[in-house]
């Protein structure tokens, strides 16, 4: 068996841990176990953040609605680029239009 030498899997551990910091979750505050997120939506819910080895609370939100527009909030609109001038079709309707017939008639 082909073992991995502990230092490449110690930098891969700490790689996919330092890309995990950071991330956001929210618990609903209810009584009984963690449920799903469609579970009482006008709950409170407490905002926790990954900090590589536990979920740390760092605030609360009235409901599901808020907790989504904090964890997903919307993306910038990328702006549609001008208008490009296109060469005109030709004469014609249908997209499969045959070319225009040259001078000798091809």
């Amino acid at each position: 068996m082909n073992e991995e030498p502990l230092e490449e899997w110690a930098r891969r551990r700490e790689e996919r841990r330092a890309a995990s910091k950071g991330r956001l979750r929210a618990v609903p505050l209810t009584e009984g176990q963690y449920r799903a997120a469609h579970v009482e939506p006008d709950a409170p819910r407490v905002i926790q953040e990954w900090n590589g080895a536990e979920w740390e609370a760092i605030g609360v939100v009235e409901n599901r609605d808020a907790a989504k527009a904090l964890l997903y909030p919307p993306q910038p609109v990328k702006e549609k680029p001008a208008e490009w001038d296109r060469p005109a079709l030709g004469p014609g309707k249908g997209r499969h239009r045959r070319a225009a017939p040259t001078e000798d008639g091809r």
